[in-house]
């Protein structure tokens, strides 16, 4: 069963590199993703897909690239 949610990451981040991640990861995971808006604080995003491929999503960007330092995610239902 599919799931719509809008996940924000927040931390210390270098918005390009996230996102490009976040690309990454959601291309591997076969769901959709939707780049809100991202800046070197928060990145907003909404993610389409089966439940588990959300949960593994939101893990992945969680750890982040190596050049950004995720402190927290609020996942909402979109």
């Amino acid at each position: 069963m599919n799931e719509k949610a809008r996940l924000v990451f927040t931390g210390h981040l270098y918005p390009e590199a996230f996102v490009e991640f976040a690309r990454h990861r959601a291309r591997r995971l076969d769901i959709v993703l939707d780049i809100a808006s991202a800046d070197g604080e928060a990145v907003n995003v909404t993610v389409e897909g089966p439940v588990d491929l959300l949960d593994a999503f939101e893990m992945a960007c969680s750890l982040g690239p190596y050049d950004c330092l995720v402190l927290d995610v609020v996942r909402t239902a979109a």
